[in-house]
């Protein structure tokens, strides 16, 4: 069965870096969009970035764009997330998922638009 297992996460202090990593298996990595979606304490879920199938093609929120890379290494089949400069605001649970469809930038996250999740792992940005 698909499985995504997320990890990196922790707490940093304003300013630093993370970067958070996305083992798959069960399903064919290399031909499937992926996305990470974090959700902020007590906010809903709030669209990331996405990467296409064979990792030329990325997309990023306003919010992140300039400051985190996606990337993707099919060989391995693991996503990433390489997050820098980072903020209190992005303090968050990140999910990694595959989305259906193309890879896109995204504005209103429809969770029908994903078809399968991680568990999450917990970012926490403080001084």
């Amino acid at each position: 069965q698909v499985q995504l297992v997320e990890s990196g996460g922790g707490l940093v202090q304003p300013g630093g870096s993370l970067r958070l990593s996305c083992a798959a298996s069960g399903f064919t990595f290399s031909s499937y969009v992926m996305s990470w979606v974090r959700q902020a304490p007590g906010k809903g879920l709030e669209w990331v970035s996405d990467i296409n199938s064979d990792g030329l093609s990325t997309y990023y929120a306003d919010s992140v764009k300039g400051r985190f890379t996606v990337s993707r290494d099919n060989a391995k089949n693991t996503l990433y997330l390489q997050m820098n400069s980072l903020r209190p605001e992005d303090t968050a649970v990140y999910y990694c998922a595959t989305k259906r469809g193309r890879a896109k930038y995204t504005i209103g996250l429809c969770t029908a638009d994903f078809a399968s999740w991680g568990q999450g792992t917990q970012v926490t940005v403080s001084s």
